[in-house]
């Protein structure tokens, strides 16, 4: 049978109409009217003032860090659970990172350890992490930072078309970073954005984008610049895809919840929450698997999923138990480690927007089979 991947990318006729336009104009350098009108249209999408596309979410997070001043020696604190480069990008400024559990409620950061932090560090910024497409807990979060004068940058890489009390997500803080890597909600390929409400935030990002070139007839340079511009063609893919944005969101809630409906009632399975105060775009479906109650752990779930060419993964390994991080400072709240239990236990499965209802069928009897054994 053909493999069943995690998240693969969902293409319709409009991106391909969009990309051969690109093609035929001849625009494929980087930039180009597709780079403007995307731009565009995500901000009209998250009801934000402006947008730069880039290569990637890791360029938006590493331009952000560098847009709040971020310099060698700063404390950058960020969620431990997540992905590397949430905590790469701290290193790309040689600043020191500084790493926080989650709630066991929402898996996303917890604020009464972010709060014990502050007793002990001045931190230069935060990067708060919407994780498989669930918002933070933005209102408490926003104003212990204001408090403490530390900028918040929102990594919305997986949360694309989530919400927090009705807003999108990649709105709240200073700057909000997307992603549209292969695996995200919807594709460029590869790609990203930054989002701000500050213009001239936005216009600096474009400009160390592109290798900072001065305005000037001959290439002047005069600050250390990236480059990080998306080019007009992967723009076309996005437009494209922006247009079924809510409903691939649809889809995707629609296949957690007949997991949830066929797995929930099993002692020792348990689903990431949603939290009371959004709505997650259900990127993924992640659930934990306690196996003194299943018999059956996480990863002989993996194992036997991968014997039917089905890919299913572990949840992110927290940064703190990552080798190149273990010297790293690491706050929980009230002495529970939130974010190893959850990589201990935690399975993502196969929640692609065009996964079929008979695929998921047979992944949901599977895994059902093997509880059974």
């Amino acid at each position: 049978m053909s493999r069943i991947y995690l998240s693969p990318p969902h293409m319709g006729e409009q991106e391909r109409e969009l990309l051969q336009e690109a093609f035929d104009s001849n625009w494929i350098a980087p930039l180009g009217p597709h780079v403007d009108a995307f731009e565009g249209e995500m901000a009209e999408y998250l009801e934000v003032g402006y947008a730069a596309a880039l290569i990637t979410g890791t360029a938006a997070l590493h331009l952000a860090l560098k847009l709040v001043g971020v310099k060698e020696g700063d404390v950058v604190l960020c969620p431990s659970l997540t992905f590397a480069p949430c905590a790469n990008v701290i290193l790309y400024e040689n600043a020191t990172p500084v790493f926080i559990d989650v709630s066991p409620e929402t898996w996303t950061l917890d604020l009464s350890a972010l709060e014990i932090v502050f007793k002990t560090y001045k931190p230069k910024a935060l990067i708060a992490v919407d994780l498989y497409g669930q918002s933070c807990d933005y209102d408490p979060i926003l104003e212990l930072c204001d408090q403490h004068n530390v900028a918040v940058i929102e990594d919305a890489a997986e949360a694309i078309g989530a919400e927090y009390k009705g807003k999108k997500c990649g709105t709240f803080g200073l700057m909000g970073i997307l992603s549209f890597n292969g695996n995200k909600i919807i594709t460029t390929s590869g790609g990203g954005m930054l989002v701000s409400d500050d213009e001239e935030l936005v216009n600096k990002a474009r400009f160390l984008a592109t290798q900072a070139r001065e305005p000037v007839l001959h290439y002047e340079h005069k600050e250390l610049g990236y480059n990080y511009r998306m080019s007009n063609l992967l723009a076309a893919v996005g437009r494209g895809q922006l247009q079924v944005l809510d409903e691939r969101v649809q889809a995707r809630r629609r296949i957690f919840q007949r997991y949830f409906d066929a797995l929930s009632e099993i002692d020792g399975i348990d689903f990431m929450p949603e939290a009371t105060n959004g709505k997650t775009n259900r990127w993924l479906t992640t659930l934990t698997i306690d196996s003194k109650k299943t018999g059956v752990s996480r990863t002989q779930i993996i194992n036997t999923l991968e014997k039917e060419n089905i890919e299913a993964r572990p949840v992110w390994k927290p940064m703190h138990l990552q080798p190149l991080y273990k010297s790293c400072e690491y706050y929980t709240a009230n002495g529970e480690d939130v974010s190893a239990r959850l990589f201990e236990q935690g399975l993502c499965l196969p929640s692609g927007s065009n996964l079929s209802i008979d695929d998921q069928n047979r992944i949901i009897d599977i895994i059902r089979d093997t509880l059974r054994q």
